[in-house]
């Protein structure tokens, strides 16, 4: 559905043909419209009633100067696939993004690409931990790797690919990621706490494994939030699966020193729950 402009804009910069950055009163904008930079330069108009497909606004001061600085330090081409990359989340999400998405994933894919021409790789530590928490980002992510590939020749390894989909997550979440890292280091922590505990390798693209991440996610949600969950099983897990709790009751200890906050026994029973299901898994290969 088209927007119609309301006011005029100025021209700040054109990236390409169907994507401009303009100016009203102190807000910058990011205009998407087939023809709209075709032969404008910096100070035109764009006058009041025109069409315009998609609109982004960097309205914190903040943004605006570090976009600014993006802007200043990259060429049109470049800033035109970051843009067009966003475009297509945002279309293919059905949302509107957090303003700092255009910082953010512009700057890294900026000093990936830097990187990985000068043969220096970051290896990401989060990697199975966000393809199983947020797969409809990674897949996204991957379909921006592909348009970076095409248009820049470098390929974005897996690794890449991941800290893309962190930037969507953070630009779907209005700009949060330390929750996100933090919630990733403490399942990290975990696991290798119960691989150690019995003595198992586990799976890390496993079905099991994701089960237990995405619970650990959204236990330690709900123990951040204090909100109290019943497990009318509590007495048969602890009798049925006696090492399993144990285990469970120490990773809820880590949970505990993580978080700052106290784990009920409603939710030490789930937790043991998942880690049987692993133990399980583990005997029957």
């Amino acid at each position: 559905m088209k927007t119609i402009l309301k006011v005029d804009y100025v021209v700040l910069k054109v990236f390409n043909n169907n994507i401009i950055l303009a100016n009203n009163n102190g807000k910058e904008k990011i205009l998407f419209e087939k023809g709209i930079g075709f032969g404008k330069k910096v100070g035109e108009i764009i006058k009041k009633g025109t069409e315009i497909d998609k609109i982004f606004t960097i309205e914190n001061q903040f943004n605006v100067q570090n976009f600014n600085e993006i802007v200043s330090k990259n060429d049109e081409k470049f800033l035109a696939l970051c843009e067009e990359i966003i475009y297509d989340i945002s279309n293919k999400l059905g949302e509107d993004l957090s303003e700092n998405i255009h910082i953010g994933l512009t700057e890294h894919i900026s000093f990936a690409i830097k990187r990985l021409n000068n043969n220096e790789e970051i290896q990401n530590p989060f990697l199975i931990e966000i393809q199983t928490l947020y797969p409809q980002e990674f897949e996204l992510a991957k379909e921006a790797a592909i348009k970076i590939k095409n248009s820049t020749g470098v390929l974005m390894p897996d690794g890449e690919v991941g800290f893309i989909a962190l930037h969507i997550h953070s630009a779907r979440n209005n700009g949060k990621l330390s929750n996100t890292i933090k919630y990733s280091y403490i399942g990290n922590k975990i696991t290798e706490y119960v691989e150690k505990e019995l003595n198992i390798v586990i799976d890390k693209t496993s079905l099991d494994y994701a089960r237990f991440l995405t619970h650990m996610r959204f236990a330690i949600e709900r123990i951040m939030k204090k909100s109290l969950i019943k497990n009318d099983l509590l007495n048969i897990i602890k009798e049925s699966y006696p090492k399993s709790y144990l285990v469970a009751e120490k990773v809820a200890k880590i949970l505990e020193n993580e978080l700052e906050v106290k784990v009920v026994e409603d939710e030490v029973a789930y937790i043991a729950m998942h880690i049987q299901r692993f133990r399980v898994s583990v005997e029957n290969n």
